[in-house]
């Protein structure tokens, strides 16, 4: 439990750095974005290794419905997340939502808090999702004006599609392949 908490706040110190420390953070010129890099990748290595080796501490038992929710909300993350990815005019709701792929984090992160009660899933996606309601308002608060981009065209929308389900196929074969079967 303590890499996976080591590598949270690792993870929040990297993002929250430029916000919390601009002037610091501009002194490091590119250089800097090497090394916060680096943190972001320990981080993960950290959060992965220590959520993996976690010892399994229940803390409340999920009801099984809940996964069909938790697919249907890792469907709407990915396509929220991708639709911030295209180059100029977004599909929704990147070109409602300013953070969209913040607000696909925080999908993320409520939808596995529904199907996993132990407590470092808890640890772990409670503080994913605490870092990315945070980091909208740290961003808003340092840049309050935003113009919405313009909507995208039905190619993008045909792609997108394309995309999220074969992000969504691939991560749950991934689970699948560690065991963790996110269909039952």
């Amino acid at each position: 439990m303590t890499l996976l908490i080591a590598g949270l706040i690792l993870w929040i110190a990297a993002h929250y750095f430029k916000r919390l420390m601009p002037a610091q953070r501009a002194a490091m010129g590119d250089k800097g974005k090497g090394l916060v890099a680096l943190v972001l990748v320990v981080s993960l290595i950290l959060m992965i290794i220590g959520y993996r080796g976690a010892d399994f501490i229940p803390v409340w038992t999920p009801p099984t419905f809940l996964n069909g929710i938790n697919n249907l909300a890792m469907l709407v993350a990915f396509w929220i997340y991708g639709s911030s990815a295209a180059k100029g005019a977004k599909a929704w709701p990147a070109y409602k939502t300013r953070h969209p792929q913040l607000l696909a984090v925080k999908i993320w992160a409520a939808a596995h808090l529904l199907v996993n009660g132990d407590l470092a899933s808890i640890i772990l996606f409670g503080g994913m999702l605490a870092w990315a309601v945070g980091s909208v308002i740290l961003i808003n608060r340092a840049a309050p004006d935003w113009t919405a981009p313009p909507h995208a065209g039905r190619k993008t929308y045909i792609r997108l599609a394309v995309i999220t389900l074969v992000a969504f196929s691939i991560t749950a074969g991934i689970h699948i392949a560690l065991g963790v079967n996110p269909f039952s």
